[in-house]
């Protein structure tokens, strides 16, 4: 199936991303991308990089922000409601469940094993969300493959404004991220 779902299909996706995107935003991001672009194909890898960037620069939980702004987009503000429920659905039925048992089996060993094999996977997710980011934000790779030029391969602007950024951040420590964020939002839209 490509390129349509009916509203259930896309509360099955949002579910599964809550179920299984343990690790926060970017986990959920990854999933919502394999899912949305990668298999369904119905928001092209560069929409969904920039739902991305607006979802991390709006305030509220990335993951929820992304859910919310995907299902507005492909079917209205109903979409929206229902992306964004069929994605907190399952944490709040964990928390329940959790809040419930969790005390009498903290301590077991299958637990401990269990929370321990979760850390590293979660970190891996969030290093594909990071990497597939850069990919799109610093390189084109179609320039690239049609010129053979290595100049082609940057998207000098964004480059440039990323060096900046993290300039900024690691010699002024007193400038607050928020601020970074807001001047990246500024810069897409004047100079992208």
């Amino acid at each position: 199936m490509s390129g349509v779902l009916s509203l259930v299909q896309l509360a099955c996706i949002f579910f599964y991303v809550g179920l299984f995107a343990v690790g926060g935003g970017l986990v959920a991001a990854t999933f919502m991308q394999q899912a949305l672009v990668e298999r369904y194909h119905l928001i092209s890898a560069e929409k969904f990089y920039s739902m991305l960037a607006i979802s991390e620069s709006t305030p509220g939980p990335i993951g929820i922000n992304l859910a919310t702004y995907i299902g507005t987009e492909l079917y209205g503000p109903f979409g929206g409601i229902v992306a964004t429920v069929s994605e907190v659905l399952p944490a709040f039925i964990i928390i329940v469940l959790v809040s419930r048992f969790f005390a009498g089996i903290q301590k077991k060993p299958l637990v401990q094993a269990a929370f321990g094999g979760v850390r590293p996977a979660t970190g891996g997710l969030v290093l594909v969300a990071m990497l597939s980011v850069c990919m799109l934000s610093l390189f084109d790779c179609k320039a690239f493959a049609a010129s053979k030029s290595l100049a082609d391969l940057f998207r000098w602007k964004s480059l440039v404004f990323y060096a900046a950024a993290l300039l900024v951040l690691f010699r002024f420590k007193k400038v607050h991220p928020v601020f970074i964020v807001l001047a990246g939002a500024l810069f897409g839209i004047l100079l992208l």
